[in-house]
């Protein structure tokens, strides 16, 4: 082999070493990167008797969750100053928003307060949604959902007004319908209005998107003695809502929640006349598939919703601790 020839075999040889020095540097920076973006699910929740506020719990597979130590958020609004039924979501701007029941009994609005790091909170808020209803018994579970069509923020929830409606197999007291209003801002609201009433007492309900125009709402049946999860189908976030289902879980089933995991969404519920919670997964809402063998959640978890975090923000809540 000549000098010449020998040169050009080295030169390429350096040549090609730098291309997979480039794409091994490359490939290192795409996987932190990664590592750095990647969400994590967070699940709210609160314990019984409900006056110690907002627990949390993560996971990064959506199955199995870990509880992070004590409460994030202490309730001091409402004159039972509780927090029941934490629901939270992400803005468009990163900021989280949470709703919450703030009375068992009594009170015409709900709990709010908003987030970037979910440890500094702003100011809590009573939002009085039915102060216009004197005679209104509760306002229970409400459930905050984005519209990312219109820019705004859904929040629904369950209320009682003994006599407003035929009466079902439910006390009039009990006797509960869906109600909502929209915000931007959480500064000024819409006026309330009627939600959703399927003829008999409903509460727990929850928004999904599934697609363009394809939305669910997966509902509580509250009669008596069914209290169990259903679902029904619109093309708007406000339906209308139809095409209800047969009852997806056993009797005695509240406080659903959904995620995305995957292809396929799981659908959470308390089960509460076994003490356990429990969960579905389905691909449509149409077809499901108990997988509750598959889940573990912190003892004593009740009623939240499920939003993601960064690996930065759980950093920053088990910091805290």
């Amino acid at each position: 082999m000549t000098f010449s020839l020998l040169e050009k075999v080295v030169e390429k040889k350096n040549i090609t070493m730098k291309k997979i020095f480039i794409i091994l540097t490359l490939s290192l920076f795409a996987v932190s990167y990664s590592q750095k973006k990647k969400e994590i699910f967070l699940f709210t929740s609160f314990r019984e008797p409900a006056t110690e506020g907002l627990y949390l719990a993560y996971s990064e597979d959506g199955y199995n969750w870990k509880g992070l130590e004590g409460s994030f958020l202490k309730p001091e609004i409402g004159s039972s100053k509780i927090m029941r039924d934490p629901s939270i979501t992400k803005g468009a701007d990163g900021t989280y928003h949470m709703v919450w029941t703030t009375d068992w009994k009594g009170g015409n609005g709900f709990g709010y307060a908003s987030s970037k790091d979910l440890i500094h909170w702003s100011k809590q808020e009573y939002i009085p949604v039915m102060k216009h209803e004197p005679e209104v018994i509760n306002v229970w579970a409400p459930e905050i959902f984005y519209d990312d069509v219109k820019k705004e923020y859904i929040i629904i929830w369950a209320s009682t007004i003994p006599f407003r409606f035929e009466k079902g197999v439910e006390d009039e007291k009990n006797n509960h319908r869906m109600y909502y209003v929209t915000t931007k801002d959480f500064k000024t609201f819409s006026d309330t209005k009627l939600y959703y009433d399927p003829g008999f007492s409903v509460i727990d309900c929850v928004i999904v998107k599934k697609g363009k125009k394809d939305y669910v709402l997966v509902l509580k049946d509250n009669t008596r003695p069914m209290r169990n999860i259903e679902v029904a189908f619109g093309k708007s976030p406000l339906g209308p809502f139809e095409k209800r289902s047969k009852p997806l879980t056993e009797y005695l089933s509240e406080g659903p929640t959904v995620v995305k995991v995957g292809k396929n969404w799981l659908l959470y519920y308390d089960n509460y006349g076994s003490k356990n919670y429990k969960a579905l997964s389905t691909s449509d809402f149409v077809n499901f598939e108990d997988v509750s063998s598959k889940i573990s959640l912190p003892e004593g978890h009740k009623h939240g919703t499920i939003t993601t975090i960064s690996a930065d923000i759980l950093k920053g809540l088990i910091d805290k601790k």
